[in-house]
Formats: C-alpha cells, sequence, structure tokens
C-alpha cells in the first residue's frame, strides 16, 4: 500500500470511531434522559444530531477523495466501500438515538405510570454490538462480526418480551396507552439499533470472505 493512501486510511479509521463514539453516546444519554426523567438531557440529544450528520457527509467526501486521488484497488478499494456502506449505518443509529430522546421528551411531561420498565440491558448489548461490528471492521476481523451477527436474536428475545409487557400493561392500564406505546417504540428503536449493528458486521463478513450472509442463519 503507498504511503499516502494508507495516511489517508488511518485517519478514515480514527474518523470512524469518533462517530461511533458519538453515535453510542447519543444512545446512552437518550436512556439516561429517560431513566432520571430529564427532559433537557433528552432535548440536548436532539440538538446534536447534526453534529452527526456532519460527520457522516465529511467521512463520506473523505472516502470519495480516497477513491479518486488514491485510486485503490483489491483489499484497499474493499475497504473504502465498506466504509461509505457502514458509515450510513451509524448514522442512522443516531437518528434512533434521537428518536429515543424524542420518547423519552414526551413520558417526561407525563405522570409516572406504576409499570417500570428496564432498557439497561437491551441498550447496552445494542451498543456493545455496535461498537464491536466496528471494532472487527477495524481489525478486519470475520470471526469478531460473526459474534455480532449471533447476537441479534438476543436483543430480538428482549424486544418480544418487552411487547408482551406492554401488552398486559395496556390490558391492566388502558388509561395509560399512549405512553406504553412510547416505551414499546423505545423498545423498538434499540432492536432497530441491533439490526443496523448486525448490518455492519455482515457487511465485514462479506469485506473479507466475499459471502453473502444477509439471509443465512447464523450457527
Amino acid at each position: 500500500m503507498p504511503k499516502h493512501l494508507e495516511t489517508e486510511i488511518i485517519k478514515l479509521k480514527k474518523k470512524m470511531l469518533s462517530l461511533t463514539a458519538v453515535v453510542e453516546g447519543t444512545v446512552q444519554k437518550a436512556i439516561r434522559a429517560l431513566e432520571r426523567r430529564e427532559p433537557k438531557m433528552a432535548r440536548e440529544v436532539i440538538e446534536n444530531d447534526t453534529e452527526i450528520d456532519y460527520a457522516e457527509v465529511d467521512i463520506e467526501e473523505e472516502c470519495l477523495k480516497i477513491l479518486a486521488l488514491h485510486q485503490p484497488v483489491a483489499v484497499d478499494l474493499r475497504f473504502i466501500i465498506a466504509v461509505l456502506k457502514i458509515n450510513n449505518e451509524i448514522e442512522r443509529v443516531g437518528d434512533l438515538g434521537v428518536n429515543i430522546a424524542e420518547r423519552a421528551v414526551f413520558l417526561c411531561s407525563q405522570p409516572p405510570i406504576g409499570v417500570p420498565f428496564d432498557f439497561q440491558e437491551m441498550s447496552q448489548k445494542a451498543l456493545w454490538m455496535l461498537g464491536t461490528s466496528l471494532d472487527a471492521l477495524m481489525r478486519l476481523d470475520a470471526g469478531l462480526a460473526r459474534k455480532v451477527r449471533a447476537s441479534d436474536d438476543d436483543v430480538d428475545e428482549m424486544n418480544r418480551v418487552m411487547y408482551r409487557q406492554v401488552a398486559e400493561a395496556v390490558r391492566n392500564h388502558p388509561e395509560q396507552v399512549e405512553m406504553l406505546l412510547s416505551y414499546l417504540s423505545i423498545s423498538r428503536q434499540l432492536e432497530r439499533i441491533a439490526d443496523n449493528a448486525t448490518n455492519i458486521a455482515e457487511s465485514v463478513i462479506y469485506l473479507l470472505e466475499g459471502e453473502i450472509v444477509r439471509h443465512k442463519p447464523t450457527i
């Protein structure tokens, strides 16, 4: 790999890691705002979404610049193409964090309900998947990507459990249906974050092994 290209790819990796850290912080902050009933914190998440959008555009432009100036081939070309695709997945996670924050703002404006919902385990699992999928890209580690992909079923099951809890709560407290559906929406956003992480992991597997595993069962 030419020295200039290597330098540009290292810089690109740093930008990807930085964006992922910001996005992870967005989701964590949105969940904290919900748990602590702090609408100001939730609004900060919403207001900071522009930072993520700008970072996504910056990374996309960086990729296009590398393609135009250095004309990478083989593994370097596949890496840049993978980053272009994965960059979009990460930005979507930022949008999902904003969706959670918007639900948190609404729920903070309502009286507390008598049914406790704990999103800590689900959010931690989804964010672990996100961080690990990007780590798999940086390390070019297909095995790590497969671990992420295998974890998606765990988050799916957590979402199903939440659905059952909300359905039962709606039956017992029909007057709280709007608030309860907001909690269900938050669970769905976290499940979608896990899906985005899985998409990233599948892109890494294709990058490294040339195998499309998108519709194949996990082992």
